[in-house]
């Protein structure tokens, strides 16, 4: 049993926006589960976030009722709000939470938080989709959910299967320097969190959990969804520029020093050279019209491509194909040059073949042709950068001299402090 002056090792945080019919339940059944399950210092946390109905009312009730449980409320609405604002402020090891309506088997918390306390990994993720997953819901969620975690792991390259199942837990160091990147207050908050803690090179731990669906749930599905794909773009303009410092967190926190990250797959390397492409183009045309107040069209353009070249091969270099560090990156650029000059080539090479064969061509004519030779170029460009400029070479997994093979035993080693069960 807990003694009441001891600082809780592990916190469990409950988010709620008026629930004021599930809460005591809820709450009461994971008080018990704890109380009976967990030998180590537990807490439970009750996150309102702006509720509107009795919920707070009822959750304050319930610590007159219940040891070692406390209440934090919101003035502001959000799910993800509430969660940072609450693991920021926790005094825990490991901090947790899990959704008030328990859909996920409590008797996941223990492989959940074990690899934390032990050191092994930094965040762990309950996941529906692991074949031992035991899953029961709709065949209109079922489907959503899968798609959205596809587009993640192509799109983003994302190497977790499950982003938005309400069951997570994190060592509070890595909350402390992780959680003030993520910029999320809504449902695209754990999404955001395992996208920028991946990029980190933290360690995500995976449990899988028995899940059934509430049928009162709540959440709208679709507004829900584009509220996610909004996240995605806004997460991919801050990696690609830079915005989000996750080389400073890789080389706090990061465990793999010893090999690269994973690069995408083809297909995300595709989704990535288009939005990349997308951007240029946008940055082109601002840089063009801010250059043509001042200088001749020719010099406009010439500088306009120039800056979005060396901008485009930087950003494709680091987001399209996932290299990282200094090393080779002038030659790379150089290269990146080379790979617009020949595109440049063959756009301007279609319009003058083009007029030696018809020199009366209309306007919609070279449309069509140039439409074609971009294509082309394109296409080019994508095959050049990926066999050529941004080519892999394999690497030993762990350096060759003594003292490195060594950390890497040491790190491949932690110590074990299990979670124990009464």
């Amino acid at each position: 049993m807990n003694k009441p002056n001891q600082s809780p090792v592990l916190e469990v945080v409950v988010p709620v926006y008026n629930e004021q019919a599930a809460l005591e339940r809820s709450v009461r059944a994971l008080h018990a589960y704890l109380d009976a399950e967990f030998e180590l210092p537990w807490k439970i946390t009750i996150a309102d976030n702006a509720s509107s109905d009795s919920t707070l009312e009822i959750a304050t009730l319930l610590t007159y009722d219940l040891d070692r449980l406390g209440v934090l409320h919101l003035d502001e609405k959000g799910r993800g709000r509430a969660l940072k604002q609450a693991w920021l402020a926790s005094d825990a090891r490991v901090v947790a939470y899990v959704d008030v309506d328990l859909s996920t088997d409590l008797r996941g918390l223990p492989p959940l938080v074990a690899p934390l306390l032990s050191g092994h990994s930094d965040i762990a993720i309950g996941t529906r989709l692991a074949a031992s997953s035991r899953v029961t819901r709709g065949g209109k969620r079922e489907f959503i959910s899968r798609s959205y975690n596809f587009l993640l792991r192509r799109a983003m390259g994302a190497g977790f299967s499950d982003a938005q199942c309400g069951f997570k837990a994190m060592r509070s160091d890595v909350a402390a320097k992780l959680l003030p990147l993520v910029e999320d207050t809504g449902w695209f908050f754990d999404t955001e969190l395992l996208i920028l803690a991946e990029r980190s090179g933290m360690r995500i731990h995976e449990v899988p959990v028995d899940w059934v669906d509430d049928p009162d749930s709540r959440v709208d599905v679709v507004s829900t969804a584009k509220a996610d794909l909004r996240g995605m773009w806004r997460v991919t303009r801050g990696l690609v520029s830079g915005r989000i410092p996750v080389d400073r967190i890789y080389a706090e926190l990061g465990r793999h020093p010893f090999e690269a990250p994973r690069p995408p797959s083809f297909f995300g390397q595709v989704v990535r050279f288009g939005a990349v492409g997308v951007l240029s183009t946008a940055a082109y045309a601002l840089l063009y019209l801010l250059f043509s107040t001042v200088l001749t069209g020719l010099v406009a353009n010439f500088l306009a491509l120039l800056v979005t070249t060396i901008a485009n091969t930087a950003a494709n270099r680091r987001f399209t194909f996932g290299v990282r560090g200094r090393s080779g990156a002038f030659t790379q650029q150089f290269q990146g040059l080379i790979v617009f000059g020949i595109a440049w080539l063959i756009t301007s090479g279609s319009l003058l073949e083009l007029h030696a064969i018809n020199p009366n061509a209309n306007s919609k004519v070279e449309l069509i042709v140039l439409t074609f030779a971009n294509l082309l170029a394109t296409v080019l460009r994508f095959v050049l950068f990926r066999v050529w400029v941004f080519r892999r070479h394999s690497e030993p997994a762990v350096p060759a001299n003594s003292a490195t093979r060594e950390a890497f035993s040491r790190s491949a080693a932690p110590e074990q402090k299990a979670v124990t069960s009464a």
